[in-house]
């Protein structure tokens, strides 16, 4: 296998990183995939052992593009624009390297625990997006869950809903992970913003279409009582009546760890990232005390949820989270690269 980068492909304009409305053409990326494929002299990914799996991760369109409900800009407000080109071109450069792309996608309903429509204040009203709920909101009656969800996700029974959502918090608070937070509504089942970011969508089915390996894709985040940032474990999985609120994803947590190299890029850096290496990190930890040195993690294809206030600061920047988690992972023995930077330069990647 050649690490030397393959040229951009003709049809990709990397101004699609930041056009909503720009949809992948499958049957045209089909129809160049064969010429491409005997241009290159690409094998099938199925001739590789092991491989690279690229994982991407939440790079839809409400995150990536400014028309988005939840647009991860960063400090630079054009974060996850930048992010989703250079992660594209990335994947074209080292197309015959990667083996295997799995999008992340999340993936919400009208009321979740995490959405201002699961509560109502004192008055009756939602409480305002970019907002924390915290037990003293529970215990005191600032807020509450909306009684009308009670109906159809636990039988109409508010008070056991009451106890859910105290436990909820309560659990959070003892992890130390992340304090309950209100987000705007995204990422909505059926949807536009639901979607993959064009751009990216192009370069992952050029890529399978290529390579012959289906271009996976994993939802996370639909059960309306826990959040889900990681792809590989919601945040609470159980109820406070002790029965299973949700479960891991084993399922691709073992395919990522029986890749040769795990190569990581998305949105939010602060947020969904973190938690999926959090817990990938973990795992590695448990099953190989050296498999954190196979994960590179693409710095330069992520950004930190940083919302403006339209004064010329932020309603609330994690940018300082994302850093420190980024040292974390540095110190654990993973690798942070950047995408322009040849794999052949990478650390430990050629060997």
């Amino acid at each position: 296998m050649s690490l030397n980068p393959l040229p951009l492909p003709d049809f990709y304009r990397p101004e699609t990183a930041a056009r909503w409305q720009f949809r992948a053409d499958p049957t045209a990326l089909l129809a160049a995939a064969g010429q491409w494929r005997r241009q290159h002299d690409i094998a099938p990914a199925g001739s590789v052992e092991g491989g690279v799996h690229l994982l991407l991760i939440d790079v839809q369109r409400d995150f990536c593009l400014p028309e988005g409900s939840l647009y991860v800009g960063g400090r630079s407000g054009t974060g996850a624009v930048d992010d989703s080109r250079r992660t594209a071109e990335f994947l074209y450069r080292n197309l015959g390297i990667i083996t295997d792309v799995t999008a992340t996608l999340d993936t919400h309903l009208a009321f979740q625990i995490f959405f201002p429509s699961f509560w109502m204040d004192a008055e009756g009203n939602p409480p305002a997006a970019h907002s924390a709920v915290a037990i003293d909101d529970l215990q005191s009656g600032r807020l509450r869950p909306n009684p009308n969800v009670s109906d159809w996700l636990c039988g109409g029974d508010t008070e056991w809903l009451e106890a859910q959502v105290r436990h909820y918090v309560e659990v959070l608070g003892k992890e130390g992970k992340y304090q309950l937070y209100l987000w705007p509504p995204h990422c909505l089942l059926g949807t536009e913003g639901h979607a993959l970011t064009g751009v990216i969508d192009e370069a992952r089915l050029f890529h399978s279409f290529v390579r012959g390996r289906q271009a996976w894709v994993e939802p996370k985040g639909d059960h309306p009582l826990t959040e889900n940032y990681s792809v590989l474990r919601p945040e609470v999985l159980t109820s406070h009546d002790g029965s299973r609120l949700a479960a891991p994803n084993d399922a691709l947590l073992d395919r990522l760890l029986e890749a040769d190299r795990v190569v990581i890029a998305g949105q939010a850096a602060s947020h969904c990232v973190k938690s999926t290496i959090d817990d990938l990190a973990a795992a590695m930890r448990a099953r190989d005390p050296e498999g954190a040195r196979r994960v590179y993690i693409l710095r330069d294809c992520m950004s930190a949820v940083a919302v403006p206030d339209g004064q010329g600061g932020f309603v609330s920047d994690f940018t300082e989270d994302a850093e420190q988690a980024l040292q974390r992972y540095a110190e654990a023995g993973m690798h942070l690269v950047d995408s322009t930077v040849p794999v052949s330069d990478w650390p430990g990647f050629a060997g």
